[in-house]
């Protein structure tokens, strides 16, 4: 089992300085709009990802006025117990340290403390554009397989030379094709390994996200997900070849599995052009449950669950559900935030698990 006894956070966000103690399996954290309790779940998140959860700059996440802040937590996974470190430094200066002992690259951290967060933001994985669902399956990609990360990581580092090039190119107005085509031959090499291990991943993940749909909306509703990629009909290879004279016109890389998508539709409609409220929020915890259970069977005990603010997102008999689900069924730590003391106390309780609320 991974659990988090303790954490303390120094200079974050809204917290000057402040220990937290989770003595229970799950504990809910109550308080007003503004208190902290979203930076609390977030310096959780930090110490699993070397990251916020939310696209920010490592800098926006100290405390006004003031420079550096660190974030410290005891973990225990398997009955080892481990000491985790984030120190941003006064010069914007990020260190990582496991038991005293600095990262040298923080990317080796990704997956040894797993963890899936549910905030208000996410519905843009139904809503939004593809680039979204995409970042979802990258960062459970990452948490099951460190080639998986590294091979991204490349991927976007080359991408980023080949756009450069194409850039230069039309500024100058001279191309070195010998140099594209090195670059091509290694975008190529990366993003087909890359588009292999998305698509075995999908062909699991999506009936996990259908089925989980099904049980916390009642029906299946003819919701059905599809992993979309130019690399589906053709080689990227050829893809790139074709796209070329287009590329160079644009200044930048038109075709490859930086364009892939998570498809959903209802029955034969786009998901988010005809689904209702409810049904979208049940879809996204499907997606997310999804998330929660792969990493249960990868890793064998379950990932840190952090929702934040979900009780505005389902109604009472959904809610229930879904709690019942993660909080007694999986048998992971759990952490829930929400405005009310009171709802959140009796939505717990009804649960049959020991649990403890803070107060913010």
């Amino acid at each position: 089992m991974l659990y988090l006894p303790h954490i303390t956070v120094t200079q974050y966000r809204n917290y000057l300085y402040q220990q937290f103690q989770f003595p229970n399996r799950v504990t809910g954290i109550s308080g007003p709009n503004g208190s902290g309790k979203t930076n609390l779940l977030d310096a959780i998140y930090y110490l699993c990802f070397t990251r916020s959860y939310f696209s920010r700059p490592d800098s926006q996440s100290v405390h006004h006025g003031m420079q550096g802040l660190r974030i410290e937590g005891l973990f225990e996974k398997n009955g080892e117990t481990a000491k985790l470190v984030c120190i941003l430094r006064e010069n914007n200066k990020k260190e990582f340290y496991l038991n005293d002992s600095e990262y040298k690259k923080f990317s080796s951290h990704i997956g040894r403390y797993p963890c899936v967060m549910i905030a208000p933001d996410d519905t843009e994985l139904i809503t939004g554009g593809s680039e979204e669902r995409r970042k979802m399956i990258d960062t459970l990609l990452a948490q099951l397989s460190a080639g998986y990360l590294q091979q991204l990581i490349d991927y976007n580092k080359i991408l980023q030379q080949r756009n450069g090039l194409l850039k230069a190119a039309a500024e100058h107005r001279r191309l070195d094709e010998a140099l594209l085509d090195i670059l091509d031959e290694q975008l190529y090499a990366k993003g087909q390994d890359i588009y292999a291990e998305r698509r075995k991943f999908a062909a699991e993940f999506i009936p996990l996200v259908e089925a989980q749909y099904q049980s916390i909306a009642g029906s299946n509703d003819g919701v059905t997900l599809n992993y979309d990629s130019q690399l589906n009909n053709q080689s990227f290879a050829s893809l790139l070849q074709q796209n070329r004279q287009r590329d160079l016109y644009l200044q930048r890389t038109g075709a490859g599995i930086h364009k892939d998508d998570l498809v959903m539709k209802m029955g034969e409609q786009p998901f988010k052009s005809i689904a209702s409220q409810g049904q979208r929020k049940s879809l996204l915890f499907a997606l997310k449950l999804g998330e929660f259970i792969t990493l249960k069977q990868h890793n064998g005990f379950a990932p840190l669950l952090l929702l934040d603010d979900v009780f505005e997102k389902l109604d009472a008999q959904r809610m229930h559900n879904l709690l019942h689900k993660v909080c007694t069924e999986e048998q992971g730590q759990v952490f829930i935030t929400d405005t009310h003391h009171d709802r959140l106390h009796i939505a717990l309780e009804q649960l049959a698990v020991p649990f403890g609320i803070i107060e913010l």
